[in-house]
């Protein structure tokens, strides 16, 4: 899978495809979140988000902008994806900016945007990952 990867991106005819098999060949290789190349993965996600620009693409750039240089960096991208008004309505959005806001610290603003996600959602094992996450919150 990995050598297919590079084989493609060296040939310099790639596209969106072979950029988030790129990105997830260098998450499989890795063998914990701490021991991810964050910095090869925002890079990739930098040419994906000229390649394909959507976005749910730059959400994933700011999870990952958020690991390699720390939640602050990660929610302000989030929050700005936000004031334009896209993905108001996408419940992962609102998910990864209240883990963002719990990781600094941010009760208040991370059970807002739980609350927010949990709103969204219909999936079954999301809601109860969003409840407990809340549950967690209100126990500090």
């Amino acid at each position: 899978g990995s050598a297919l990867v590079e084989r493609a991106l060296r040939s310099r005819r790639f596209g969106p495809y072979t950029l988030q098999a790129a990105i997830a060949a260098v998450h499989a290789e890795a063998a914990s979140a701490e021991a991810t190349d964050w910095a090869q993965i925002v890079g990739l996600y930098d040419v994906l988000v000229r390649a394909d620009p959507s976005p749910v693409v730059e959400l994933n750039r700011a999870a990952a902008v958020a690991m390699r240089d720390g939640p602050s960096a990660g929610l302000a991208l989030i929050d700005a994806i936000l004031a334009r008004g896209d993905l108001n309505d996408y419940h992962l959005a609102h998910s990864a900016r209240a883990d963002l806001c719990r990781r600094l610290g941010n009760t208040a603003e991370a059970r807002a945007s739980y609350g927010r996600a949990l709103a969204l959602t219909r999936q079954e094992p999301e809601r109860r990952f969003l409840e407990r996450r809340l549950a967690e919150l209100q126990a500090t």
